[in-house]
């Protein structure tokens, strides 16, 4: 059965960073594309970050130069480095992958921006 769990998140000030992580269980991890999505109240879910099985990365235009999508396929975690963050990247965020025919999303966590 496969697991994303996350850590990470909180609550921080504008300019400041927070790094997220996802650790996936049950799959072979290294074969799969993955991503980070976030939903902010009030809004649908967004694509923000995604990287695939080859390490290959693309970012949502507002995050780009700012936040920076990693994977460990020896230890089966992905990340999300998030600098310069502002008020606007406040929202629930979530790992994500697409395997063995069905989706699997991680638990969500919270970041908040904010002075």
């Amino acid at each position: 059965q496969v697991h994303l769990v996350q850590s990470g998140g909180g609550l921080v000030q504008p300019g400041g960073s927070l790094r997220l992580s996802c650790a996936a269980s049950g799959i072979n991890f290294r074969l799969y594309a993955l991503e980070w999505y976030r939903q902010a109240p009030g809004k649908q879910r967004e694509l923000v970050a995604s990287i695939t099985s080859s390490g290959v990365s693309n970012y949502t235009t507002s995050v780009k130069g700012r936040f920076t999508i990693s994977r460990d396929n020896v230890w089966n975690r992905l990340y999300l480095q998030m600098d310069n963050l502002k008020p606007e990247d406040t929202a629930v965020y979530f790992c994500h992958t697409n395997a063995y025919r069905s989706e699997f999303w991680g638990q969500g966590t919270q970041v908040t921006v904010s002075s």
